[in-house]
């Protein structure tokens, strides 16, 4: 089934040229089905970027996903041309007596602040209290994920003395679970942040399960049962090129960074780099996605205390 996304969006032809079935809005409209509601809230600097990334991994499950992109009203951005973000985005406050399916918060490149330096903190902890009322399902994203998990648990980040830059072998923690439903033993992540949390801090009693962590890397995935949020501390949805354009982009600008580890063929970055983590990063969305569809209440049912639009589920 295709993923529905705002007329003349741009990552629009980027996700046909993939082989990806896009349904726009004025198509959508014609059918008599409920599709799957996902909100992502877009903190990338460069958001069309992320808008292709994460609407390939949403846009490649069977089921029909409208998916709404939203930014914060306390920040504007300046990498994005603001008239991208006149014609495609909103901001929360606009949607915030809607219902969600899904709500993805991505990572954001402010890992040196602390959070309530953040100058968009005290919209982000409110977006994040209203999940628990109007969203079925959280999927927090590198800093996203880390800001969450602060504000819900108290948990805190700890600066690294040299950023975790590279991709990485991660291990399954936990079999069972239906989130990694079909994953490997071990699989690959990429891996670009300056900070990371610690197994350590994370509090006993609060439902909180380890999911997937690296020897080298640190924690991956947990699965906050209590809250209803995933958080992903890495980027399984980086494109192939994404980590070797952060090297270029840092070291172009004079800044100390070092060649990501087990990325480029022979660590050598003349040379191009191959994804090898793009099955598992679909699987994850898939089944993300997967058992969103089997807790989201449908017809005459709400969640929270609203009810849906009431329309047959896509199947």
């Amino acid at each position: 089934m295709p993923i529905k996304v705002p007329n003349d969006l741009p990552a629009t032809s980027h996700l046909e040229q993939e082989g990806l079935v896009v349904m726009k809005e004025s198509d959508a409209v014609r059918q008599d089905i409920r599709p799957m509601r996902i909100a992502m809230l877009n903190l990338m600097p460069h958001k069309i970027k992320t808008e292709i990334q994460l609407a390939r991994l949403i846009g490649g499950t069977p089921l029909q996903v409208e998916l709404t992109l939203l930014m914060t009203a306390s920040y504007t951005p300046t990498n994005t041309p603001m008239q991208h973000l006149l014609d495609f985005y909103r901001p929360w406050s606009e949607v915030k007596h809607e219902k969600f399916d899904g709500f993805i918060i991505t990572g954001a490149p402010i890992e040196h602040l602390a959070f309530q330096d953040v100058i968009y903190w005290k919209e982000l902890t409110e977006i994040l209290d209203w999940t628990q009322t109007h969203v079925t399902t959280s999927l927090d994203i590198c800093w996203g994920a880390q800001a969450a998990l602060y504000h819900f648990h108290g948990v805190p980040k700890h600066e690294l003395r040299q950023k975790m830059f590279g991709v990485f072998p991660h291990q399954v923690a936990r079999r069972g679970t239906t989130l990694l439903r079909g994953f490997d033993d071990e699989f690959p992540v990429p891996v670009s942040r300056h900070t990371e949390v610690r197994e350590a801090d994370l509090p006993a009693g609060d439902k909180l399960e380890v999911l997937a962590a690296s020897d080298e890397a640190g924690l991956c995935l947990i699965q906050d049962h209590a809250h209803r949020h995933i958080y992903m501390f890495n980027h399984l949805e980086y494109d192939a090129q994404t980590l070797g354009d952060e090297y270029r982009r840092d070291k172009n600008a004079g800044l100390e960074i070092q060649v990501p580890a087990h990325y480029f063929p022979h660590n050598d970055p003349a040379q191009a780099p191959r994804n090898t983590w793009r099955s598992h990063a679909h699987l994850l969305i898939s089944n993300w996605i997967h058992d969103m569809y089997q807790e989201s209440p449908y017809e005459t049912e709400s969640i929270g205390d609203q009810p849906l639009p009431i329309k047959q589920r896509a199947s």
